[in-house]
């Protein structure tokens, strides 16, 4: 029926679907794993081998010609290729079977010239591996540079330290913000050193001895890897799959260090803290029944994307164990999971800009969740000024005293502290008022800050 043919095509991955697609993933990283794309590599993989395979005299040099001229996609039926991949198994030998018949004789029986599938296979996802890390560390360089300058502008902004869910001593956002960006530079160096070992061609024939193009062949490898810009491995990768494998981990620590960020700014927008917060925008994040909610929605999509990048990790590590020289099996875990991967990290990566972009600071609630404890945040500096006098065991089982019958009371610390003479004939009210000031106790907050920006002074002598 009419409504029905206007209707869009079911799609049954969310990575997919329409409603879900950009909430998870980016057009750009899916442009790098779609179809039209991957078809693509493939026939730059192959009329690439062609005309190496011409330089060094393997193939005649017309016929490589006419093969590099075939490797268009307009030569290709892509539902042909659909049929044929699904009949063999494989998507290769359709497709060699297309680029061979718009080539023409003699030239089309030169097509794949000693080559094996996996090695046009392999050889497009080295190339997909590095489309895929330059998209994201473009767009990790922007994450990192919105949290420096936010870590800079709030380098002595005092907040309360949490552990364990509780409040426990002051710190600052900007050294909270330095954390992440420690930990996001040395995701940058994972990603660069990865690429050396994943980007590799692949050209080794069936089973990796190059036998069906002998001495040659490693000629045509080099030249095959010069004209893709990739690197020349030291023996076939068909079954060492390490460096795939690396390039998956290297996302879930990146996906799951930014679904912490995520996380931190989720938590601290809950209604009783209201430190940070998303940005807003009349409709986002809004209730079907509670008009008041905002919820962190890009947060909660970041939480959820990184758990299903984390779970494809174990995933790529399984498919390593590939069996004799060729695998049965494990390749295809492959074809399933770095795609979701790559697509997954690089929307984890651009929601983390977005979230940062919008990200709304309230000072003046981390000022007065400070000052929710009477003081109890800054009872370990008490403790610490006491030591030196009263010795380290003492003085916190002072402390601790004055702490537990503030709590059990509703009294401020300061007034249980100084009713306590062992603690008072060493301590003024002036010296408590300084000890329990929040800012007095951040520790070197700023200058960890100031170290990681590097933006810290060099020591004077």
């Amino acid at each position: 029926m009419a409504e029905q043919a206007s209707q869009p095509p079911a799609r049954a991955h969310p990575l997919d679907a329409i409603f879900y697609r950009d909430l998870f993933g980016t057009p750009a990283m899916r442009a790098v794993f779609s179809d039209v794309i991957l078809v693509e590599r493939w026939l730059e993989v192959e009329a690439a081998l062609a005309l190496a395979e011409a330089a060094v005299g393997l193939i005649p040099a017309d016929a490589a010609e006419a093969i590099a001229a075939a490797c268009r996609l307009e030569h290709v039926d892509l539902e042909a290729l659909r049929a044929g991949t699904e009949l063999v198994g494989y998507p290769i030998l359709p497709l060699v079977r297309q680029i061979a018949r718009a080539a023409g004789e003699p030239a089309g029986g030169y097509v794949h010239w000693g080559a094996t599938t996996q090695d046009v296979m392999d050889t497009a996802t080295a190339l997909q591996v590095r489309a895929a890390r330059r998209l994201i560390e473009a767009d990790l360089a922007q994450v990192l540079a919105r949290l420096e300058r936010l870590a800079a502008a709030h380098r002595d902004t005092v907040m309360a330290g949490r552990t364990h869910g509780q409040q426990a001593l002051p710190i600052t956002l900007g050294y909270k913000l330095a954390v992440y960006v420690a930990e996001l530079r040395r995701h940058q160096e994972r990603l660069a050193a990865v690429a050396p070992r994943a980007e590799f061609v692949e050209f080794a024939g069936a089973a990796g001895t190059l036998a069906s193009v002998g001495a040659a062949g490693l000629e045509v490898q080099r030249r095959l890897a010069e004209a893709l810009g990739l690197a020349v491995p030291p023996i076939a990768w068909h079954t060492s799959r390490d460096g795939l494998a690396e390039f998956v981990a290297v996302l879930g620590l990146l996906g799951a260090t930014l679904a912490k960020l995520a996380q931190e700014v989720a938590l601290l927008q809950r209604s009783e803290i209201g430190e940070l917060e998303e940005g807003y925008q009349p409709g986002r994040g809004g209730s079907s029944t509670m008009p008041q909610k905002r919820n962190p929605i890009t947060s909660e999509a970041i939480l959820g994307a990184s758990r299903q990048l984390r779970q494809l990790v174990p995933a790529m590590l399984d498919a390593m164990l590939h069996d004799n020289e060729r695998a049965t099996g494990p390749w295809h875990t492959e074809w399933l999971a770095l795609p979701e991967a790559a697509i997954l990290a690089h929307g984890i990566v651009t929601k983390s800009r977005e979230l940062l972009d919008g990200l709304v600071i309230r000072p003046e609630r981390m000022r007065a969740n400070l000052a929710l404890s009477g003081g109890l945040i800054n009872s370990e500096a008490v403790m610490m000024a006491l030591a030196p006098r009263l010795g380290r065991g003492r003085a916190h089982d002072r402390v601790q005293a004055a702490c537990l019958r503030a709590i059990e009371q509703g009294r401020p610390l300061r007034d249980e502290l100084l009713a306590d003479p062992a603690i008072a004939q060493h301590l003024s009210p002036d010296d408590m008022d300084r000890l329990l000031a929040p800012e007095s106790y951040v520790g070197l907050a700023a200058t960890f800050v100031d170290r990681v920006l590097g933006t810290d002074a060099p020591p004077t002598v």
